[in-house]
């Protein structure tokens, strides 16, 4: 089956281009954001975070509020105010090419240009996502590009752990933020993976970092397991927040799944890139990850 892509008004995000495959469903806004605020199998609940109620806000001074929204976004690392905050709350133009859709919004008065590239496969269960900044500036800016995928309630995310044997040298990176509390019950380390659970009770937020050599993630809910690769880690690279090239971040309202790319220096006219490839597989019994299994089912796609 090819890919249909449609316009579509959904809830109270306004008006959506959806790509579907008769196997799984995507949705992106463009009356606001870009964000992909939809992705399931067909059939299956949605698996992103909708802040429908916009309660997730942040000032960003002169510039007025930044909004959530919900789902999956695109962002400049370094997280400073009112930069990272600049509110994305202007129309988003769009072009569809086949199952290829690209989502570009305004520049900002930082100078950056920001734009999202979906790309549904004709068959299975796969969207690659591809995500640029540009400078724009009319000077050299260093940041690097920060896609972040919010996800709904209730699930589990599992990332796998560096086991890579490097002698007398350190082989993992795990970098924590001054919020998070290292004997939180949501969070486990283990010699492979660490295992991070979002729950609706737990106000106070978690967030850890980490170089991610085995380049996926895992989070299994709604019965779906919503995997998200990225490129390798380069060890000669800098990464922002003590090197870290995965995050993860939870709250009482939703999981995010972070993937970074390489802190530099970029001219005036220079572009930022970051891609992943998503996989939904079926999960009817909302089992946690095993990541072994995962591995073997996205590389057998």
């Amino acid at each position: 089956m090819s890919v249909t892509v449609s316009e579509q008004e959904y809830g109270n995000f306004g008006k959506c281009v959806f790509l579907d495959n008769g196997k799984i469903r995507l949705g992106v806004t463009v009356d606001h954001g870009p964000r992909i605020i939809y992705f399931s199998l067909c059939g299956k609940k949605n698996i992103m975070f909708e802040d429908a109620e916009r309660t997730f806000t942040e000032p960003a001074g002169e510039y007025g509020t930044w909004v959530n929204y919900g789902g999956h976004r695109l962002w400049c690392s370094p997280e400073v105010n009112p930069e990272t905050y600049y509110p994305d709350n202007a129309p988003v133009a769009y072009s569809v090419q086949g199952n290829k859709a690209t989502f570009t919004p305004p520049v900002t008065t930082f100078g950056k240009q920001f734009s999202i590239t979906v790309v549904m496969d004709d068959e299975k269960p796969v969207v690659n996502v591809s995500h640029s900044i540009k400078n724009v500036s009319g000077k050299s800016s260093k940041f690097a590009a920060w896609a972040i995928t919010g996800l709904t309630i209730g699930g589990v995310c599992k990332v796998p752990f560096s086991t890579k044997k490097t002698g007398y040298l350190a082989n993992r990176v795990l970098s924590l933020w001054d919020y998070t509390d290292v004997n939180d019950p949501r969070l486990s380390l283990g010699n492979s993976e660490i295992r991070i659970r979002q729950d609706i009770y737990k106000k106070n937020p978690i967030k850890i970092g980490i170089n991610a050599d085995d380049v996926f993630g895992a989070y299994a809910v709604n019965g779906q397991i919503f995997v998200k690769t990225t490129a390798p880690y380069d060890a000669d690279a800098v990464y922002p927040d003590f090197s870290c090239n995965f995050e993860v971040y939870t709250n009482s309202r939703f999981l995010e799944m972070e993937n970074i790319g390489i802190m530099k220096e970029f001219a005036d006219g220079e572009t930022a890139e970051i891609s992943e490839k998503w996989i939904l597989l079926d999960n009817a019994d909302d089992n946690e990850p095993e990541l072994d299994k995962i591995e073997k089912a996205v590389k057998a796609l």
